[in-house]
């Protein structure tokens, strides 16, 4: 069984509150014997390595304890799915539906995803490192210590979402929004651009620096109606 952490960064920067971050320790995997996908199947302990998933209809699916390595996942319907002390990398693929999932103490890296659709998802104790994820569909998501480092975001919809102790680490965050979404302890300041096209009037729960103040001064004054010459 992946052991939990139980505190996070050894202390929050100018007053946030940091992210508590999974340690996992995966038990011994047994190989994944291929097949397709099953709908409310359950997977615990398994090793899928370079599987084509594409297309494959998972929802309701429970992975516990797994590792998903280099998988394609175009079009595979995971809704509803619960990912659990697991670790995913590599995963490949356009338009996988995640909708209403649940990721538990999880660690997402090196990811090549686009038009991922996770809307109405929770994410708790989650860590996206590296990869590049364009489209990323978090619409109503719950996101509570989740950590992006090192990774690109291309057009993400925080919109309606709930972010809590989530930071963002070396990573670029293009053209966010964060329209109606409720913010609590969010460091941006390691977002490097720092795009926010809709949602400026949502920050008050996130930190940012002087620096980016300044970039992002022009949409403000905009936001605002305020008139610069």
């Amino acid at each position: 069984m992946a052991r939990r952490a139980t505190d996070g960064r050894a202390a929050g920067r100018a007053g946030v509150k940091g992210a508590r971050r999974p340690e996992l320790r995966l038990p011994p995997l047994g190989p994944w014997s291929g097949g397709a996908l099953a709908p409310d199947g359950d997977y615990d302990a398994l090793e899928f390595q370079d599987a084509d998933l594409t297309g494959q209809d998972g929802v309701g699916a429970r992975f516990m304890d797994c590792a998903l390595t280099g998988c394609l996942v175009d079009g595979t319907a995971l809704g509803r799915a619960r990912v659990l002390d697991s670790v995913l990398s590599g995963l490949r693929g356009v338009g996988t539906h995640l909708a209403e999932s649940t990721f538990r103490d999880v660690e997402l890296i090196d990811a090549r995803l686009g038009g991922a659709q996770l809307h109405g998802a929770v994410l708790e104790r989650v860590v996206v490192r590296g990869g590049k994820i364009d489209y990323l569909n978090l619409r109503e998501a719950r996101l509570k210590d989740v950590v992006f480092e090192s990774c690109v975001l291309v057009e993400p919809d925080f919109a309606g979402a709930t972010l809590e102790r989530v930071d963002f680490v070396d990573c670029a965050l293009r053209e966010a929004d964060f329209g109606s979404a409720t913010l609590k302890d969010v460091d941006l300041r390691g977002a490097a651009p720092l795009e926010i096209v809709r949602g400026l009037d949502r920050l008050s729960g996130a930190v940012i620096s002087t620096a980016q103040l300044l970039d992002l001064a022009p949409v403000l004054a905009a936001e605002m109606g305020i008139r610069v010459e």
